[in-house]
């Protein structure tokens, strides 16, 4: 429990009752006397908190405000995940086509606006303040997510025409959709390809036509799936992991060394100050776009086929400036 939590317990028990011993703050938080003390030194003086002890009841007690209203925390204390998962539901529901769930989501929208305006700041001086870019985000036709959607939750297959950005190809498919995936800010689908028989995921953008057909979807084991589609950084597939070995400057290492690349990844700093990251892959395909946007900050040690494929798009990328 972090301290501003703690904040909200200690002010959410002491509303719900008339006294609270020491003890029953101590058990209720799970934390030690020293800290319960500095929580509330810090209530009293930084956020002049009318807490008072009562020999009486031996306890504390929450009186009136030096103004003679009621005491509240003051200001809004959202952590970043909870402001995020707001404001990105907000955004979501405002680009929302009207639908058959408007009325259930009607409430939704009114409950996430109470949220925002929370504390001593309105909803709209915290939209105005804060802000969620989705940047490169591709657009989705709604007719196919719904019959990809309906299709996943349903376990049918899809029958598909897919535009293959990498060769250019138009192609016919027969999948059985496993799961939906929104990875930054684009919607993908994980899937058994029955032509070519394997785990694939196909980028709903990328989607031409969907329909739904007539057979069941073959069932694959979460396991599976996360053993395939998660070992390696991005969202490319593949069985065969190998391991990325890359050298960041002193100075990029400053922001590096604090990203999560990938939940398996392996980092540290050497004597000159810069920053050794090791992480799995299986496509290189993403992994090599995301070293290049770093340009010389970034050298790739290992292996010696990444190494090679991230030189050769360098020189393919000098040439345009030559």
């Amino acid at each position: 429990m972090d301290r501003t939590e703690r904040f909200y317990r200690i002010y959410g028990l002491l509303q719900q009752r008339k006294s609270v011993t020491r003890e029953q703050f101590l058990e209720e938080l799970g934390i030690s006397p020293a800290t319960f003390k500095r929580d509330l030194e810090y209530l009293r003086d930084r956020m002049n908190a009318p807490i008072d002890w009562s020999r009486e009841t031996n306890g504390y007690q929450l009186a009136r405000a030096s103004d003679g209203g009621t005491w509240q925390l003051p200001g809004i204390w959202f952590n970043a995940a909870e402001i995020h998962a707001l404001l990105t539901l907000e955004h979501l529901l405002e680009t929302l086509q009207p639908g058959l769930l408007a009325k259930q989501i009607h409430p939704l929208r009114e409950r996430i606006e109470k949220l925002l305006g929370s504390g001593d700041h309105s909803a709209a001086e915290v939209r105005r303040r804060i802000r969620i870019l989705p940047m490169a985000a591709r657009s989705v036709k709604p007719q196919h997510f719904e019959v990809v959607a309906t299709a996943v939750l349903a376990r049918r297959r899809l029958t598909i025409r897919h535009y293959n950005r990498q060769t250019g190809v138009h192609s016919e498919r027969v999948i059985s959709p496993q799961r939906l995936v929104h990875y930054r800010y684009n919607w993908y689908v994980d899937a058994w390809c029955h032509l070519r028989r394997a785990l694939r995921t196909f980028s709903l953008d990328a989607i031409e036509s969907a329909a739904l057909g007539t057979g069941h979807a073959r069932e694959i084991p979460d396991a599976t799936l996360d053993r395939v589609l998660s070992a390696g950084y991005g969202i490319f597939a593949g069985r065969h992991v190998q391991h990325a070995v890359l050298q960041f400057t002193p100075l990029r290492a400053r922001w590096v060394a604090n990203e999560v690349w990938h939940p398996q990844q392996k980092g540290s700093f050497q004597l000159d100050g810069s920053w050794i990251l090791e992480l799995p892959y299986s496509d290189e395909r993403e992994l090599v776009m995301e070293i290049l946007k770093y340009g010389a900050d970034v050298r790739v040690l290992a292996p010696d086929t990444l190494r090679q494929r991230v030189a050769e798009s360098l020189r393919l990328g000098s040439r345009q400036y030559e």
